[in-house]
């Protein structure tokens, strides 16, 4: 497991764990990176464990965007594509996060793997204003709705079976850049759906691309 200074920032019924970049935050205050995990890390894993398997924490993901980042991620108490049912909660931690790390309200960012990849889609659908921009990865379904937030869609085993379907739906563009500046953007690096997961986390464009969009006033 990497070496990460966790902090816990738990609801009654959703636990969490959280980074906060040392030193002084920039004027604005610091952007905030939520991250949903996927089936596999629900409880009963070990929170550490469960939330270092895939995302931001991995090994392989950059170690210097824990210090441009709050980064926040929850624990499901059960398997299953429940991101959904626990909206309200995911929106408690954001918002605590916040107040208590100096967070910069209109710099805050959904991201998730697999079921997590469909949480993006499911929360942002019941808070349209909270997120500045949405990060997928190799999600297992589309969302019914279309979504107006800036989206990148990391494709893996699992999306690229629907493929078609995900880009006509949610009007994506391939990422054809090394700096992509597009709104609505996929990217399809040929991996499984694990090492979807372990390119995308890895990759600084996303987090470049991230930081470039601020949610409306």
């Amino acid at each position: 497991m990497p070496d990460i200074r966790f902090q816990r920032i738990d609801t009654a019924t959703l636990p969490c764990l959280m980074t906060v970049p040392e030193g002084a935050p920039p004027p604005s205050g610091w952007p905030l990176l939520c991250f949903l995990h996927g089936y596999g890390e629900a409880a009963p894993l070990p929170i550490e464990q469960a939330l270092t398997r895939h995302g931001p924490w991995h090994e392989a993901a950059p170690t210097d965007i824990h210090q441009r980042f709050i980064i926040i991620a929850p624990q499901l108490p059960q398997a299953g594509d429940y991101w959904k049912l626990v909206a309200g909660d995911v929106e408690a931690l954001v918002r605590r996060a916040l107040n208590e790390q100096q967070g910069d309200p209109s710099r805050c960012y959904l991201c998730g793997f697999s079921f997590g990849g469909n949480g993006v889609f499911d929360i942002a659908l019941t808070q349209p204003g909270q997120w500045a921009a949405l990060w997928t990865v190799d999600p297992t379904r589309a969302p019914q709705v279309p979504l107006t937030h800036p989206l990148w869609v990391s494709i893996g085993q699992v999306t690229r079976r629907l493929q078609a379907r995900f880009i006509q739906t949610l009007h994506l563009q391939p990422v054809m850049e090394e700096e992509p500046a597009g709104e609505r953007l996929y990217l399809d690096e040929g991996a499984d759906h694990v090492n979807s997961a372990r390119l995308a986390f890895a990759d600084r464009r996303i987090y470049a691309w991230l930081l470039r969009h601020r949610s409306a006033d």
